[in-house]
């Protein structure tokens, strides 16, 4: 798969500086009975710093954005925290921006393919301002700021 978006999430937990990844991994696979963890990568609080996460491997669909035919066609990225309840910390935040600024020179996606799974549901037809949808990455998380600090 040489995906054409980026997908941002927010894992809807906070990160409480241990690493809940393998938690979220147990949840996709044993409650939800996929084949393993759905996104392809996550940022987390490990100890003092943020790290990147593998999740799945990036040359296989993910299950993270069905809609619009998501899964087969991005890279699903997945902050841990919860961003309904506040913003993403900016060390969060500037690991993430690193994370995709490398997803978009691997791959050739232009910032505007670099979208919150709530867009994926407003492709969709769900608008998630008025509860059809998901909020996910949070709605406290920016993403036309974030999308903003992106190049090209």
């Amino acid at each position: 798969m040489t995906p054409e978006f980026i997908v941002v999430h927010h894992s809807l937990t906070r990160d409480s500086g241990t690493v809940s990844w393998g938690a979220i991994r147990r949840y996709h696979v044993q409650e939800l009975g996929w084949k393993e963890i759905g996104y392809h990568a996550g940022v987390e609080l490990v100890g003092d710093a943020y790290e990147i996460l593998l999740g799945r491997l990036s040359d296989g669909p993910g299950a993270h954005a069905k809609e619009a035919g998501m899964n087969e066609r991005s890279f699903g990225v997945c902050l841990i925290g919860n961003f309904d309840e506040a913003p993403p910390p900016e060390p969060q935040w500037e690991k993430a921006l690193a994370l995709v600024r490398w997803l978009q020179r691997l791959y050739g996606i232009p910032a505007a393919n670099v979208i919150g799974h709530r867009e994926v549901g407003l492709m969709a037809g769900l608008d998630w301002t008025k509860g059809e949808y998901k909020s996910c990455p949070g709605r406290l998380f920016p993403m036309a700021e974030f999308r903003g600090a992106l190049p090209g």
